[in-house]
């Protein structure tokens, strides 16, 4: 399995992707997240998915851009040219797949901007090559299990959320995920897109460098739970303790 976010605020967006692969027992470590900066080209792909399909496309893909980049003055093109690829991966490879019993998958989060984009944007592109673009009402997008990370940033993420603010709600949530999954988990790699910049940073973290954070989520999680009023369960546990003593008295 996988996980892959994709951000979108105001300010700009934010990618985090884990990188482990499981197969059967063995456990390997594969990037999932690809960047893509050049002069007004700035864009971030993550895909959830049979890593073998990913790969092709991604290959395609690559060998599109090098020839005909500055066609794609704007991103739902480079989406329309991805999916293109994957639709080309399918024609060549679903039938061998399936016979082989497996499922032609590949759910891809694509973000960025383009030159003549008015501002960044995101997209999530389904195995069939359509998609739909992301934005006010739905910040977010996870690819890959997705259930365990979802409360924090439904309370967190709003159109005014700060990008710092936006990596370390996606942090947590990756957390949380690779707490209660074991096929997700370190190292992650993060992607940064400031709106107009042009500019992607990319950066990847090791389980060493942000176990620190996790733990202090963690203690800052129980202590908050303590501290939230008792006031609301008081009279049922009074009565639970009324009911406990009137019995105990019966059977004297």
């Amino acid at each position: 399995m996988t996980y892959c976010l994709g951000i979108k605020v105001k300010e700009g967006l934010v990618a985090i992707a884990d990188t482990r692969i499981t197969s059967g027992n063995d456990v390997t470590t594969k990037k999932k997240l690809t960047t893509v900066q050049k002069d007004k080209c700035s864009l971030f792909i993550m895909t959830s998915g049979l890593r073998s399909v990913r790969d092709k496309a991604i290959i395609y893909f690559d060998e599109l851009l090098e020839t005909n980049l500055d066609q794609y003055n704007k991103l739902y093109k480079i989406v329309n040219a991805f999916g293109e690829q994957v639709k080309r991966v399918a024609e060549e490879d679903r039938e061998a797949l399936e016979k082989a019993g497996f499922k032609f998958n590949l759910n891809t989060i694509i973000g960025g901007q383009m030159k003549d984009d008015e501002e960044h944007k995101l997209f999530l592109l389904y195995p069939e090559g359509n998609w739909v673009e992301l934005g006010n009402g739905a910040p977010y997008v996870i690819i890959g299990n997705a259930a365990q990370g979802k409360a924090i940033l439904n309370r967190i993420l709003k159109e005014d959320t700060s990008m710092k603010l936006a990596l370390k709600a996606g942090f947590l949530s990756f957390d949380s995920t690779r707490i209660s999954a074991v096929d997700v988990g370190f190292p992650i790699d993060v992607a940064l897109y400031q709106n107009g910049s042009f500019n992607m940073v990319d950066y990847h973290y090791e389980s060493a460098d942000l176990e620190s954070v996790s733990a202090q989520w963690h203690e800052e999680l129980k202590k908050a739970l303590n501290n939230t009023s008792n006031q609301w369960i008081d009279n049922a546990f009074n009565q639970l303790e009324s009911n406990t003593n009137t019995a105990n008295k019966h059977e004297v």
